[in-house]
């Protein structure tokens, strides 16, 4: 570990390059921007045409703060006067940390005016010399009104765009209330989440989930049963990053989706309580926090269930040499599914002395979910293997996690100089069992004739030790470098009893062991070229270490042994051109190389024969991905509205997707590293204001997909699949809108809609998903009450499958119940006043390939 330490701190010292010295951004401010506390939206004037200024050596700097919140103010305007006069000489904006330069001043007397929509203008006398005149930290005063105990602020918009990132706030969109995250999910710009809960970041499930910037147990096993477990009440925002720099873990294919939870940084008592009821789900949440001085704690806890119905069907046709089909299999059933479980965290922060503060946090969930399922089974192909039985199943899963985290950091006087250590400990366990009994024909009546039990126990253990350490060189170059060691342990422990004596069955059982170490380091360093082109370099150095074994060990497998070095370079530039008719405007141009690593969803070999003739499983023997991400991305400020544009490029090689094959007559799901998974995109999003009071805002992303795979063999027996190729265009689109009414009133409404998905053997057909909320503000605006309807229009979504393979042709029907209506209160009490916020560093675990939805039958 310490040789890739010392080499990342190496690679640093090249990327660090001369230092140039940069402008801030200038030009207005962008207009419908708002900043991270802020009372209210950015719409100042475009930037004036300026007199000739005397032109100097001076320099002066300085940062805008929130008064109450100690929050940096993004994008206030600062304006150069004379000490007498009203004519600006000079001006700028500042960034996203409050801060602004001004450069190439003549020695002399000026006025600084500051000012933000939602602040009172604040103007200084400055001195300037030769030098750097440092006006230090600003403080802006905020003209919002207080009603009661409650502090009421202008608010930001539901979506901002950032440079490098999309912001979903959550916590003001009113159609949330009472949800899940997996509601939440579904109207974030660029991401989909399908009937089943899958989430998908520009088309493609190679996604990392984090919760608090941090990787948790809950999303060990199935993003999408993690995604149940989430109140959408404790989500304060969802951040999307496309192009992750080279800091993060090597996430590769989509980017990293970081669900941000409510934290309540303020002085003294106060917490909220919730409670929906509805169709489909009803929940109850609660938060209580504590502040006083040095010391904070956050906490809070929720209990949620479910009730969800099924039906689906199949059609199986297996094909002829001459080119002919012959039906093979027909399928029906239903059932029900009823699950709940809770979810709940405690977190610490002190600050024993300034600039130096420790935390200490542990979060955790509980999931429980069973249902009962009947199947009719009609096999019509071979003639000899005719029949037609009856399988009557009960199915339980069970999970339980918990993340243990802490960190130290250390700040300094010098602005963005920081050093942390960080560590984590994650454990994730679940149980996944099913007991069957086959009857003859339709229906379940006779003698049973064949019975099956099997328990599958999967554990996920993960502990994390990181440093990381930010220099500024200036105030436009920033060198970041950090080393980290994540050591997981991954076990599966499944067995199967059959037959009318429910015998043990060896074959079928194993214990398999998963161990996977990585270490790694890397460099950054940021600067800036000019006033309008600023750069970002940097790579990541990652040591993979695998270790596989089964118990009792095949005679023909001699485990897993994997172990791998990668390079993995990134690099970003930005350009501002400064327009004052067009203000705000950047372009940025991103490429990163990243690396994807299995996790025990797609490992796990356990056997799920629930349904005898379709079965799935994973395979330990699955290898890394590795891709290289293009992007290049435009965001402007038009009159208040907010566009923002992009183009992107994935290649991804030897690409893990899942593979189906018929061997025996039984259609087997498992994953494989297929040759190619290469998309080609553009998205569009936009945001705008038509009224004060209506706001309205839109996604658009279509790219091609090309999915190239060799022919393949599988097991003992040598199945082979034949070399595929499949591709095409796809697309998504969504709108967001609301409208407030006078006395807390307000109305909002949400609609999607997806194209079919294109996979490697055939395809998915397209879905919609739409949903509307009332909501009026109660209690002196202390507590509300929302009414919210989901697909109200139709009772299911069929999410109809089609396979197309050279062995057969399969469709199959899948009918979600998603209509749904909830009632949902919320109450907030306490008293607040504001308390500075520190800075916080958290663990980022990004780099393994998530699972999907436990409805596949794969843990």
């Amino acid at each position: 570990m310490s040789k890739l330490v010392l080499a990342s701190l190496g690679l640093a010292g090249l990327l660090t390059g001369p230092v140039m010295a940069q402008t801030a951004p200038a030009g207005a401010p962008p207009a419908g921007a708002r900043p991270a506390g802020a009372p209210g939206a950015a719409t100042p004037a475009p930037r004036l045409a300026l007199p000739e200024t005397p032109k100097g050596a001076g320099r002066l700097t300085g940062t805008v703060l929130d008064g109450a919140t100690k929050k940096p103010v993004q994008f206030a305007t600062v304006a150069l006067f004379p000490a007498a006069g009203d004519k600006p000489l000079d001006g700028t904006t500042c960034d996203e940390r409050g801060r602004f330069v001004l450069k190439g001043l003549a020695p002399g007397s000026y006025r600084v005016q500051i000012s933000f929509l939602g602040y009172g203008n604040r103007t200084e006398n400055v001195t300037v010399t030769d030098g750097t005149a440092d006006l230090g930290t600003i403080s802006l005063a905020s003209t919002a009104q207080k009603l009661g105990e409650v502090t009421v602020t202008g608010e930001r918009d539901v979506i901002e765009t950032k440079p490098d990132r999309i912001v979903y706030n959550a916590e003001k969109d009113i159609t949330n209330s009472g949800g899940t995250a997996a509601d939440v999910l579904r109207k974030v710009p660029l991401v989909n989440v399908d009937p089943d809960g899958n989430v998908e970041l520009r088309g493609t499930s190679n996604v990392r989930v984090l919760i608090n910037n941090k990787p948790s147990g809950i999303v060990a096993s199935s993003v999408a049963d993690a995604m149940k477990q989430i109140p959408a009440d404790q989500i304060k925002s969802v951040e999307v990053i496309t192009t992750p720099s080279a800091k993060y873990d090597a996430e590769g294919t989509g980017g990293i989706i970081n669900i941000i939870l409510k934290k309540n940084n303020l002085e003294g008592v106060n917490g909220s309580v919730g409670l929906a009821g509805g169709t489909r789900s009803s929940n109850g949440n609660a938060s209580l926090n504590y502040r006083k001085g040095k010391l904070g704690i956050n906490s809070s806890a929720s209990g949620f269930a479910f009730y969800s119905p099924n039906r689906n069907d199949l059609t199986r046709s297996l094909k002829n040499p001459d080119g002919t089909e012959t039906l093979a299999l027909q399928q029906d059933g239903d059932g029900n599914t009823l699950g709940g479980g809770g979810f709940g965290r405690l977190g610490l922060d002190y600050d024993p002395a300034q600039y130096h503060n420790l935390t200490l946090g542990i979060q955790g969930s509980l999931f429980r979910n069973s249902g009962d399922y009947q199947q009719f089974n009609d096999v019509l192909f071979p003639a000899i293997a005719a029949d037609q039985f009856t399988r009557a199943t009960d199915r339980k899963f069970r999970t339980q996690s918990y993340d243990l985290s802490g960190s130290y950091t250390r700040t300094f006087e010098q602005k963005r100089r920081e050093w942390s250590v960080l560590a984590q400990h994650t454990r994730n366990r679940n149980v996944q069992d099913y007991d069957l009994n086959q009857y003859a024909g339709r229906n379940e009546a006779g003698a049973v004739q064949y019975r099956e039990q099997s328990d599958n126990l999967a554990r996920n253990l993960e502990t994390t030790i990181q440093t990381d350490y930010a220099h500024p060189f200036s105030e436009t170059a920033l060198l970041e470098t950090g080393a980290k060691a994540i050591m997981r342990r991954v076990s599966s422990d499944y067995d199967v009893y059959d037959q009318l004596a429910l015998d043990f069955n060896p074959a079928r059982s194993n214990l398999f062991d998963y161990n996977q170490d990585v270490v790694s380091a890397y460099g950054t360093y940021g600067f800036s070229a000019s006033k309008k082109v600023s750069f970002k370099l940097g790579a990541r150095v990652e040591n993979t270490r695998v270790r596989g074994n089964f118990d009792p060990q095949p005679a023909d497998n001699a485990g897993v042994r994997q172990d791998y070095t990668n390079v993995l370079p990134n690099l970003s530039m930005s350009f501002q051109p400064n327009n004052p008719k067009k203000p705000g405007q950047t372009l940025r141009l991103a490429y990163s190389k990243r690396i994807q690593r299995p996790q025990i969803f797609y490992l796990n070999p356990f056997r799920n024969t629930s349904d005898t003739l379709n079965v799935s499983y994973g395979n330990p023997d699955l290898e890394r991905e590795l891709t290289d991400s293009y992007e290049l991305n435009y965001t402007t400020f038009i009159k208040g509205s907010v566009l923002n544009m992009s183009a992107y490029v994935r290649r991804t090689g030897n690409a893990i997707e899942s593979v189906r094959f018929i061997r025996d007559g039984i259609n087997n799901q498992t994953f494989a590293n297929i040759g190619r998974n290469a998309t080609y995109g553009i998205s569009l999003f936009g945001s705008v204001k038509p009224v004060p009071k209506w706001d309205l805002s839109g996604n658009v992303n279509v790219y091609y997909v090309s999915l190239k795979s060799p022919a393949l063999s599988f097991g003992e027996g040598a199945v082979n699949t034949a070399a595929y190729s499949n591709g095409g265009v796809m697309y998504n689109v969504n709108i967001n809108t609301s409208y407030k009414f006078e006395k807390g009133l307000s109305i909002q409404g949400y609609g999607g809609l997806n194209s079919p998905r294109i996979q490697l053997q055939g395809k998915q057909a397209a879905w919609t998903f739409y949903s509307v909320g009332v909501r009026k503000n109660l209690l002196k605006d202390k507590a509300d009450l929302t009414l919210s309807a989901d697909n109200f229009l139709s009772a299911t979504r069929n999410l109809n499958t089609i396979l197309d393979t050279e062995q057969f042709r399969q469709e199959s029907n899948n009918y979600i119940y998603q209509r749904g209506v909830r009632l949902a209160f919320g109450y907030r009490f306490g008293k607040i006043s504001a308390q500075p916020q520190k800075r916080r560093r958290s663990i980022q675990n990004d780099d393994t390939k998530q699972g999907e939805s436990s409805g596949q039958g794969q843990q």
